[in-house]
Parts: structure tokens; sequence; C-alpha cells
């Protein structure tokens, strides 16, 4: 072999690429589901006191705008925006006010959700509670001294754990706190299928229920193992607690608190840009009544005592001066970050905000579709969640009956569309289509009027407005199959006659109805 080729035979298997090393990391989480659901509430409170407070107790939040320390000196009022609230409310709007309800006929499910005030107040705590917390439970109760209906009571996230088993959902345990001769205790409820059970806990030690005496009528009870008397609900599976719901707010929390930030900062630039009076000392404000120089505030600082000078050329004036505030750097920062918290959530027109500055009309009607995404999220999950409320608490009636399960029912749920055109822009598209004669007149009052009217009431106006265009439903002429047959069987005369007689009359109701329709 030759020297060349040897030379590039030992190049070509120069090449060695070893594996990786492993390598271990070790992060810590900063907070538990339960501690992620109290900053929830806090953001959703809205309070800049409860802000500071809960921010100012985590060791990781110095660096914040709300866990930062002020100087004792130098004071800044720190300003929240009130923005997750806001989000919140609307949504649960945009969602409940196209509400109509199920289309469950049974009395019983009638009377528990006016007793529960399900449709009209429950469903509004749920949302709200879902959106900030992330998920959350019903459940089922019966107490004869309240009522002889069930009794559903929701409870938010924080409050319940959910116990899975092979990646299914096989328990749901409530928890609440019982004050008895000032020591607290945990009650755990624990509803599984075909059964319910109670715990009570002190510092973690099992104790007997009737140590509470509010809790001592409590009894496990057992039923059909196919049946649980408690129905979850989350809108998004948390990426971070394996299990549970995800609230809105998560990875939000830094927009939010930067948009706080630059809040506090406008308005601290407003007040500081106030007008200031350079006044001397001998022609400042004094106090009537003891003759001292009156001084200002940090709040209404007006004016700056300046040091009298003994020259001739003294002239003892009053200067003004004012500050000038760049109001477009802070618009800008303050839309960036509203932006930021509104991403994947909500569009700034459905809040009512007005970005037109920055956004064409296109923009703004892409951002609304996001409105749209989480609109229709939530419906989706409502209309799973309820009709397995309405068909629980259907079974949990039988149940305490004594009665064979019921197979579950089909049930609708009700939810209009959002953000319909006006009436005056559904007149016009629909007048363009009766004109052009591409819609029926019934087809022009079902799109005009929707679900907001009846069936009957549409027949009727549909009746009142051909009559008043002079349109007439003429009825096709009924075939008489007997008649028929006799004319096989007659005679040529009476065949002659059969056919005879009918010329006149047909002639004169035809000439009536067509003077009729050129009336």
């Amino acid at each position: 072999m030759k020297l060349g080729e040897r030379v590039k035979n030992m190049i070509k298997s120069w090449l060695d690429i070893r594996p990786a090393q492993g390598q271990t990391f070790l992060i810590n989480e900063n907070m538990d589901f339960q501690a992620n659901c109290i900053r929830n509430k806090i953001w959703y409170r809205g309070d800049s006191h409860e802000l500071a407070e809960f921010y100012g107790q985590l060791p990781y939040a110095d660096d914040t705008f709300w866990g930062a320390a002020q100087t004792a000196d130098i004071r800044m009022k720190k300003s929240h925006s009130g923005l997750p609230k806001l989000i919140i409310k609307t949504i649960i709007n945009t969602v409940m006010t196209d509400y109509s309800g199920d289309d469950v006929e049974d009395e019983y499910w009638k009377e528990v959700n006016q007793e529960n005030e399900f449709d009209s107040k429950m469903l509004k705590t749920i949302l709200s509670d879902l959106l900030h917390i992330g998920d959350g439970a019903i459940k089922i109760n019966y107490d004869a001294d309240i009522t002889d209906k069930a009794i559903l009571e929701w409870v938010e996230g924080s409050k319940v754990e959910f116990v899975y088993k092979r990646g299914r959902l096989v328990e749901l345990v409530f928890k609440s706190y019982h004050e008895e001769n000032r020591t607290t205790y945990l009650l755990e409820e624990h509803y599984g299928y075909g059964y319910i059970t109670y715990k009570l806990l002190k510092d973690d030690k099992e104790v007997p229920l009737k140590t509470v005496d509010a809790l001592a009528s409590l009894k496990d009870i057992k039923f059909d193992k196919s049946v649980m008397w408690a129905v979850p609900i989350m809108l998004n599976e948390s990426a971070k607690y394996k299990g549970r719901g995800e609230s809105i707010f998560d990875g939000k929390y830094d927009s939010f608190d930067s948009l706080d930030e630059i809040i506090s900062q406008w308005l601290e630039a407003v007040r500081a840009g106030r007008a200031i009076k350079y006044i001397p000392e001998d022609l400042l404000p004094k106090d009537p009544e003891t003759g001292e120089i009156v001084m200002g505030n940090p709040f209404d600082n007006k004016f700056i005592k300046t040091e009298a000078t003994a020259g001739e050329n003294d002239k003892k004036q009053i200067d003004v001066a004012q500050p000038e505030i760049p109001t477009d750097q802070y618009l800008q920062s303050y839309i960036t970050f509203l932006d930021l918290c509104l991403q994947g959530i909500i569009s700034p027109s459905t809040l009512g905000i007005d970005n037109k500055k920055l956004d064409n009309a296109e923009a703004q009607r892409e951002k609304e579709k996001t409105t749209l995404y989480t609109r229709g999220l939530i419906i989706d999950t409502l209309t799973e969640f309820i009709p397995k409320v309405i068909n629980t608490v259907l079974k949990s009636r039988d149940q305490m009956e004594k009665k064979p399960v019921p197979v579950d029912i089909e049930i609708s749920v009700k939810f209009g569309e959002y953000n319909n055109p006006s009436f005056e822009a559904q007149v016009e598209t629909v007048g363009k289509g009766k004109t052009q004669g591409i819609m029926s007149i019934e087809a022009c009052v079902d799109e005009l009027y929707g679900d907001s009217k009846d069936e009957k009431w549409k027949q009727e106006e549909v009746a009142k407005l051909k009559a008043e265009q002079g349109i007439v439903d003429i009825e096709e002429p009924a075939v008489n199959f007997d008649a028929e047959m006799n004319v096989a069987d007659a005679t040529d005369t009476d065949v002659d006659t059969i056919k005879k007689e009918p010329e006149t009359e047909p002639k004169e109701d035809k000439k009536d109805q067509e003077q009729v329709i050129n009336e």
C-alpha cells in the first residue's frame, strides 16, 4: 500500500465521538400547590396592601416590584392596576350572559337547581374560582334538617385533594377546618366510588368525630360503586403540578408585577412633575397663629424655600419651574407590558381598552379571536361538567330511595354566540339575501331572531309578512285514487261526462287565484 493511501485511511478513522457524561440538576420549587393558590387569590383580590405584605414574606422576591423594600426617607406609592380581577370578571360575563340553561325536564333537578341557585349564582362562583385557582369540585350531600333535596356544595381547588391511581381519579378529599375549645381540627371528607368517609385530624392524628359537636352526626356512607357523589372540574392540566388544574395567571406573575411598576412610576413622575415655586424665605406662607413657616409635604409640595441675599440687586421674586414628563415613553412601556399580560387570555378591546394608536382594525380583530378561544374552552368544559352534575344528582336521589342506579341521560347545555353583529347589520345582510332571491321569508325570519323567539312566534311573523306582500300559499290538489278506479271501470259515455263536468269550475278558480295573486 502506498504512503498516500495509508494516510487517507488514517484520516478516515480519526473521528472519535464519545458520549456525554450524565449530569444531575437540582432545582428547588419555590411554592407548592397550596402556596400557589394563595398567590393567585392575592392577585385576584387586587388589594395593593395585601400584595406588598405577601411578597414581602417571600425570600426570593427582593428583586420584584411588590417585594422590594422602600427606603425610609424616600417613599413611593405602589399602585395596582386591578387587571387580573378585571380579566376574570369580563370572561365570566362573556360566558354567562349567553347561557340559557339545560333542557332537562326532570322536576326533581329543577327543584334542586332552584334551591341551590346553580344556574343563577353557583356557576359564576365556579368560573371565578376555576379561572384563578385552576380546579375544584362539587360535592353532593343530604341533610334532612335543611331540605329533602340534594345539597350542592362547591369547593375550590385549594381545599380539595385529587387522588389518582394508575392515572385515573379515584377519590376526592375535601378539607375544612373546625374550631372547638380553642383547638383547630382538620376534617377530611373522602368521596370515592361507592363511599363517603370522614376523618377528623388534630396534629396529623385521627380523633373521634364527636370531638367537635357540629360533626358528631356525620356517618360514613356506602352505595353503588359506579357512582361518586362529587364532580371535579378543571380547564387545563397544570404543567407544574401533575394532576391539578392550571390558573390563567400561571406564567403571568412577572408581567403583572412589571405593569404595576410602570403604573406606579408614571404616577410618581406626575406627582414629581407638578409646578414648583421657588420663594424667598421672607415671602413664604406663614401660620397666622404662630407665625411659623408652613412647610409642604411630598404630596402637595408646591414651593421650595430659597435663601435671601443681602445684596442691592435682590429682587425677591418668585420663580416657577415645572419638569417635563416623558409621557410617550411611559405609554409605550405600559402598552407593551399590557400586551404581555393579556396574551393568550383575552383581547384588549374585550376589556374596553383602546389600543388603536398602535393597532389597526385588522390587528384588533385578530386579537379578538383570543377571547373567542378562551370562551370556547370554558364553554366546552361547562358542556361536559354540567351534565355530569345533573346525572350525579339524579343517581344520588335513586340511591337514597334504594332504587337501581339509572343510566346517564343525554343533556344539552345551551350557550348563545358571542360577538354577534348588531340587529341593523343583520337586517342589512339578510335583506340583501332576500332581494337577490337566495333566501326565503322563513330563512330570513329564522336568521334575524334565532333563539330569541319561539317557533310559534316565527310562524306567525312569516304569515304576516306573506300577507303584507300578497303571497298566498296554494295547496297541491290531492290525488283521488278511488275516482281514478271508477273512471277506469266506467263506460265511454260516463268518462266523457266525468271529463266535461269539472272543466268550468277549475277555470274560474284558477282565474280567481291569479286575480288574488296580482292584487
